[in-house]
């Protein structure tokens, strides 16, 4: 049986923390920092530093700006994780933000057991409302929603497509991903596109943008320029298919002589690789 990690849980006095690396961030306009600090602030530090301990100091493996929380709000000591040796921490690259879509159903749920100032306290908010539109999918296209759960794209772009109406929604949602292009400025340029019968005027009115005729002929701009990306692309793909459907019946003659392949595969493996590649289909899974 593998030998378990040396990790021992224990308070430690601020001062002997010292980071592993010191990191060039304007804590002023940190927005991360400032939910930090919020949290910490409001209902203490939950998630304990990681930290080795070297020569009477810990230092940080994970946790700078919850440090840097607590050094602000002049704590004495804090939880910790302490590693027995650096090598022995394994960091966490695969760490899952919550989607806007997410986030939103957790704080409509916390909303049934707290007040809203006290969530709007932890997130550093004045309020949290703008943040539920508990209202929101209910003027929205399933495609929509499914996109803002994906966090394709943001509440923001969610709020302005239910300016459409829903099939419309849906169009757009698609021509998005058909393009690969989920900007706030994307979808006002089609939504800008959409007829007039497909536009919920009163919706509409209410956006600032909609006011501004340079603003929208930029957008319009911008979208005639995606469009012709687009075809560019797709006329690049039509013609690399059409390539290399020509090429198939020659590379197949080429790798089913003996001869060729073995000489292939003696000088130019790689090669021999792509070209079965080409002819040969994959395994369905």
């Amino acid at each position: 049986m593998a030998e378990a990690l040396e990790v021992e849980g224990r308070d430690v006095e601020l001062a002997k923390l010292v980071p592993l690396n010191e990191r060039h961030i304007d804590l002023e306009k940190s927005r991360g920092y400032r939910k930090i600090l919020c949290s910490i602030r409001a209902v203490g530090l939950i998630e304990p530093l990681c930290v080795f301990e070297e020569d009477g100091r810990y230092v940080i493996l994970d946790g700078y700006l919850r440090y840097m929380a607590c050094k602000q709000l002049g704590m004495d000591r804090v939880p910790c994780l302490v590693h027995g040796t650096k090598e022995a921490y394994t960091y966490n690259r695969m760490v899952n933000q919550l989607s806007g879509y997410q986030e939103m159903r957790m704080l409509r749920k916390a909303l049934e057991k707290l007040e809203e100032s006290e969530i709007a306290e932890v997130f550093g908010l004045k309020t949290i409302r703008y943040r539920l539109s508990p209202t929101l999918l209910k003027k929205v296209h399933a495609d929509v929603a499914k996109a803002f759960e994906e966090d394709l794209i943001s509440r923001n772009a969610a709020r302005e497509l239910a300016c459409v109406k829903p099939e419309r929604q849906a169009e757009i949602v698609r021509e998005m991903r058909r393009n690969g292009e989920y900007s706030l400025k994307f979808i006002r340029a089609q939504i800008l596109k959409t007829d007039p019968q497909d536009r919920l005027p009163g919706a509409l009115k209410r956006m600032a943008w909609t006011k501004d005729a340079v603003r929208q002929k930029e957008l319009v701009e911008s979208l005639r320029e995606a469009e012709q990306q687009h075809d560019f692309y797709t006329g690049l793909y039509r013609q690399y298919t059409t390539d290399l459907l020509r090429m198939v019946p020659y590379v197949r003659a080429v790798i089913t002589n003996p001869r060729m392949a073995e000489y292939l595969d003696e000088h130019h493996p790689s090669v021999l690789r792509d070209f079965r590649g080409i002819v040969i289909e994959p395994d369905p899974e």
